[in-house]
């Protein structure tokens, strides 16, 4: 039925130019008033071959729902066959498919042409986004082997400030205060955490605290920070060699660039590989109060991949490396998704110098469970040290007191 509906449908379109959504909606609902006289439908399916007919013509097709649901965070397509989506923790398969491989392709085609990408055989793999500010991520076949794989990580509309982490308990008051001071002293802050860990979301809430009145570069490989009520803002975003005679835009290249553009802060979305270097360097270059994330299970393991993304970059020494982190980096908070889907910071550590030729940490927060509740983990931070670097508090006119009320 719904086959036959949409092939006559396709049937009318006018290929030689590039019709109006108005134009493509009477077209859709004239055949439809046709094909009702063949075949009686209800009211309520009437509409969902509308909507659907009209989505496979102009928008995402069959993904389209999956994408206006503000309740779905991730969708994952691997192949025509298989849809998947994320919602309040749970995954769950879509009862719905593409109609074709082509039909599949086409849609990733719609996707990644909006940013001026390419994917093909010849480049299968690109990272990019939707309009609504979504992360996107496509591996084509040769990579794939059962056919295109698609993840789009989707971000509520409006950014998820402090407050509403307050109320989804996955941080404190107290650590919230500490945290704002912080980044109004212009200390430099390092997010840590796995996948699905809320970095991004973390990072966004965190740029809230700092002043409106500063210049702030964003670098990023799909830009999705959405940082709000800062004029002097200036948005970078990486270019991939997949095009021809196009010439690629790193991470790398953005950093140094905007050291050129008279930063106040620079916030780099996330730090994978070589570029750690240069970011460490900018930290360490009179930018302070820059803020960046790193894929990590601990604070002691974001350590020993900050070292391993430098050497990506350049052989240096060991005691080189850490000397650069040590200074670069003044605080650590690592978030953490738990069993229970539930997403907490777990950890604030200070950085405090080299110590036996190691990076030295000084915990300061702490998340300790103590059991579970409804299906729940159930716990409560823990203070159990003091911040001993002080001196940008006291150039911003804090005093250590006032942040540990």
């Amino acid at each position: 039925m719904e086959e036959d509906l949409r092939r006559r449908v396709y049937e009318k379109l006018d290929m030689e130019r590039d019709m109006p959504d108005e134009e493509i909606m009477e077209l859709i609902e004239s055949e439809l008033t046709a094909y009702v006289k063949e075949t009686p439908l209800s009211l309520a399916e009437r509409e969902r071959l509308s909507r659907e007919l009209f989505d496979s013509l102009r928008k995402l097709d069959v993904l389209q729902q999956l994408v206006d649901d503000d309740s779905i965070t991730e969708i994952m397509i691997n192949g025509q066959d298989h849809i998947f989506y994320e919602k309040d923790g749970e995954l769950k398969e879509w009862d719905k498919h593409f109609e074709s491989r082509e039909k599949l392709e086409d849609v990733i085609q719609q996707i990644v042409g909006v940013n001026n990408r390419v994917v093909n055989e010849a480049s299968p793999i690109v990272d990019t986004r939707l309009k609504s500010g979504a992360r996107v991520n496509v591996v084509l076949y040769p990579v794939s082997l059962d056919g295109p794989a698609v993840s789009i990580r989707k971000f509520p509309k409006e950014p998820i400030t402090m407050e509403k982490l307050l109320e989804f308990h996955s941080i404190s008051e107290e650590m919230v205060q500490f945290l704002k001071t912080l980044v109004k002293a212009r200390y430099n802050l390092f997010i840590s955490g796995g996948t699905g860990s809320g970095k991004t979301t973390f990072l966004n809430s965190l740029s809230n605290f700092i002043p409106k009145d500063e210049r702030i570069i964003t670098i990023e490989d799909s830009a999705e920070l959405q940082i709000r009520e800062v004029k002097n803002l200036v948005r970078l975003e990486t270019r991939n060699a997949n095009m021809e005679s196009v010439t690629p835009i790193t991470i790398r290249d953005l950093v140094r660039s905007s050291l050129r553009m008279r930063p106040d802060r620079i916030i780099v979305g996330e730090v994978r590989g070589a570029e750690c270097l240069d970011v460490l360097q900018a930290f360490n270059t009179g930018h302070d109060g820059s803020i960046s994330t790193g894929h990590a299970n601990s604070c002691k393991d974001m350590m020993t991949r900050l070292e391993t993304m430098v050497l990506m970059g350049m052989e240096l020494p060991l005691p080189a490396i850490r000397a650069q982190i040590a200074s670069g980096i003044d605080v650590l908070v690592h978030l953490g998704r738990l069993r229970d889907c539930t997403r907490k910071v777990l950890d604030i550590c200070e950085l405090d110098g080299i110590v036996n030729g190691e990076v030295a940490m000084n915990p300061i927060y702490r998340f300790i469970e103590t059991g579970e509740k409804n299906g729940k983990i159930t716990g409560t931070w823990k203070r159990v040290g003091n911040l001993k670097a002080c001196g940008k508090l006291a150039a911003a006119g804090f005093k250590e007191k006032e942040i540990f009320q």
